[in-house]
């Protein structure tokens, strides 16, 4: 399997600095104190890290519901990454995941259970494992 890459690069002190992020496909962004941790302009890691939650969680659904032979017609995967402070450190505590599946053929009950067995299973999923609070609410539509 392949490795993917990307870089960061800050520039000042952590008050007044800003930074920048690129990867190799292009994906790039602006990021200081204020887009992280207040409501600035900008992105910020939890941006990126709620985007990978839910690209991943979203394709390894549809993977799930397929091999129950219920293929998607449309999955769409919102995901908040939530960042606090925990005693005197900033943590990312929290991603909520919130799903809306279009599937054909399929009773709630067998949705939520493949749902809920997919966001454990996918890759970013198990990376965060023991870290993070991950939540979810999915609704068929």
């Amino acid at each position: 399997m392949p490795t993917r890459s990307a870089s960061a690069k800050w520039e000042g002190d952590l008050k007044g600095g800003r930074g920048s992020f690129s990867g190799a496909t292009g994906l790039a962004g602006q990021y200081d104190v204020s887009s992280r941790f207040e409501n600035g302009q900008g992105s910020n890691p939890e941006e990126l890290l709620a985007a990978a939650e839910a690209a991943c969680f979203s394709m390894a659904l549809s993977g799930a519901l397929g091999k129950n032979g219920t293929v998607p017609t449309s999955i769409d995967t919102t995901a908040r990454c939530t960042v606090e402070k925990v005693g005197d450190a900033w943590t990312i505590t929290t991603i909520q995941l919130d799903v809306k599946a279009k599937v054909p053929n399929i009773d709630n009950a067998t949705f939520q259970r493949i749902a809920n067995e997919t966001k454990v299973s996918c890759p970013v999923s198990k990376a965060l494992k023991g870290n993070v609070d991950l939540q979810l609410s999915a609704t068929l539509v």
